[in-house]
């Protein structure tokens, strides 16, 4: 969606029952929900951590496991994930 030297940002939207595909973030990154999301996240490492997220609030998250996301809700869910590269003029 948008991007420059210091931040990358992303829209996110998966159907009932779709997965985004494997994938790794190497920056850390906020998650601001633009629809409600029940979400099950599945890690490289084996775990898997639901998510409940509510329009209005905004997700920190760092960087790191390579992980996928699966809407297990019964609504299309949507998001702007924005991306922090660095703070330096």
């Amino acid at each position: 969606m948008f991007e420059n030297e210091r931040v990358r940002v992303w829209a996110v939207n998966l159907e009932p029952g779709q997965r985004q595909p494997w994938h790794k973030h190497d920056l850390p990154y906020l998650i601001v929900p633009l629809t409600k999301g029940k979400n099950i996240m599945f890690f490289d490492d084996g775990r898997e951590k639901e998510t409940n997220e509510a329009v209005g609030e905004v997700l920190w998250r760092e960087p790191g496991i390579p992980h996928e996301l699966l809407n297990v809700g019964d609504w299309h869910y949507s998001n702007v994930l924005i991306e922090i590269k660095g703070t330096e003029s």
